[in-house]
């Protein structure tokens, strides 16, 4: 899989380079391409925003810069990529939503700032590939690339071989709908706490049933509208 990450601050990513996902670009199943949106800039000043049309506090993103990065980028590959946008305007990014990009084998990611980008530059990237605006829950950060290194740590994990044991990935939270079961390693007693007898039993099938009741009642008592879902 290949993905770019546009942003005016490119070593907010540096990040990407420890952990599985690290691994993963090493061993060439990720190919992580971070760019300085600045680079498309032609001024002096390396100008990115102007006030908005209208009026109104802060500014946004100009078009000029967005539309020469996402043409390079889209002329680079000859698969048609799928461009994400993080947005609190955006779809709510779930775990539904990391595996299906984890399918796409071209992202690109384009982080804006200020008050957001140009409306403009969506449209244009539509005639590019794919656009999706995608959010990560209901509160608004400074800029994207904390939701996009979150989306990209999701999708990445997902991508065959990134995460050692796949089966792993089968038992996690929001996989099956569901938050996930307790669990618990040695010492089997720890400042008085017991780990339940059950999973010390042996018995396998008595041990799912157990996990499954514990993901129902956790899922009840803290996300009673996945259950609902």
């Amino acid at each position: 899989m290949r993905i770019d990450v546009v942003s005016i601050f490119p070593s907010f990513f540096d990040a990407l380079e420890v952990s599985l996902l690290g691994k993963a670009r090493g061993a060439g199943l990720l190919d992580i391409r971070v760019h300085d949106l600045r680079d498309w800039t032609h001024d002096r000043h390396r100008t990115v925003d102007d006030t908005p049309y209208g009026g109104g506090a802060g500014m946004v993103m100009k078009p000029e810069p967005w539309g020469e990065a996402l043409d390079d980028i889209a002329r680079d590959t000859s698969e048609r990529p799928v461009f994400v946008f993080p947005s609190p305007a955006g779809e709510v990014f779930r775990q539904s939503t990391a595996r299906e990009l984890a399918h796409a084998p071209h992202l690109v990611f384009g982080c804006g700032r200020y008050e957001g980008i140009d409306e403009r530059v969506f449209a244009e990237a539509a005639s590019l590939g794919e656009v999706r605006l995608i959010s990560l829950g209901d509160y608004v950060l400074n800029g994207g690339e904390v939701a996009a290194m979150a989306m990209i740590e999701a999708i990445g994990r997902l991508v065959p071989g990134v995460v050692g044991n796949p089966q792993s990935l089968v038992e996690e939270s929001h996989e099956d709908g569901l938050l996930e079961y307790p669990s618990y390693t040695k010492p089997a007693v720890w400042r008085g706490r017991e780990v339940p007898p059950i999973l010390l039993s042996g018995n396998h099938g008595a041990i799912a049933a157990w996990r499954r009741e514990q993901q129902l009642e956790r899922t009840r008592l803290r996300r009673p509208d996945l259950l609902a879902e």
